[in-house]
């Protein structure tokens, strides 16, 4: 699923909980996760973070290593 980052250790996933689709936010504090909270749209999830500051994570896939000569 989707998963963006914030500042001050926010992040916010895209998650299905029972029959829809959910943002959940969490924050990083002191090397902990703590849950902020289930958004169910943009607007809920817009006062726990500005959407501006968001960056989504993108998973690349895993290149194949070629050996090397030698």
């Amino acid at each position: 699923m989707a998963c963006w980052h914030g500042p001050r250790g926010i992040q916010v996933e895209v998650i299905t909980l029972g029959s829809g689709q959910l943002f959940k936010v969490t924050q990083r504090t002191n090397g902990r996760r703590y849950l902020v909270g289930y958004c169910a749209t943009v607007g809920q999830l817009a006062r726990h973070v500005d959407l501006a500051d968001l960056v989504e994570v993108l998973a690349f896939p895993a290149k194949k290593r070629h050996p090397t000569p030698g």
